[in-house]
């Protein structure tokens, strides 16, 4: 006996099913971590230029532009390599029950390392793109960055995100405007 061609796409679904789910779900973990690197990573780069304007920091700044490339590479990635420990202090926090303060760990980690990690690749990124394969994963990871981004940005709770921000920047605006006038 055969089984009929039904039967068989409906098994295929049910076992690609598991797959699909776990894919949708790394991917949008995967924007969630984007759209923060993305939203947060000019603003904070620009934080650390600004704190880097103080002396010691504009002297220690142009020293690390003046780094080849595989210096650079090195540095670029030290603030990953520094996070580690700070990762692990946030997982004992959470092993021992202690659920918000290895999350709050976690969270100034990544904003401390992201501008941190902005700002060093700011400044090393001339160095970086002479190597070629550096530049040519560069490259891939922002073309794929970018479609992403697009397809978020198309996606209606980024819509709708959009029009309650609009929104609250409105109200915010006539409440500033009452204030000002009061």
């Amino acid at each position: 006996m055969v089984p009929e061609p039904h039967h068989d796409s409906l098994w295929l679904l049910l076992l690609r099913l598991p797959a699909r789910l776990l894919k949708s779900l790394i991917g949008g973990l995967l924007a969630l971590v984007i759209l923060f690197e993305e939203w947060g990573w000019e603003p904070l780069q620009r934080a650390l230029a600004w704190v880097g304007r103080l002396p010691g920091l504009r002297w220690l700044e142009r020293r690390i532009q003046t780094l080849p490339p595989y210096p650079s590479l090195a540095l670029f990635l030290l603030p990953t390599l520094m996070l580690l420990p700070v990762k692990l202090l946030a997982l004992w926090f959470i092993g021992q029950g202690k659920v918000l303060s290895g999350t709050l760990v976690i969270l100034a980690a990544k904003l401390v390392g992201t501008a941190v990690l902005a700002r060093l690749f700011s400044l090393t990124r001339p160095a970086l793109m002479q190597l070629a394969w550096f530049a040519r994963v560069f490259t891939r990871w922002m073309n794929w960055k970018t479609r992403l981004l697009l397809q978020v940005r198309d996606s209606w709770p980024w819509r709708l995100g959009r029009i309650v921000k609009h929104r609250m920047r409105q109200r915010w605006q006539r409440l500033k405007n009452r204030w000002d006038s009061a």
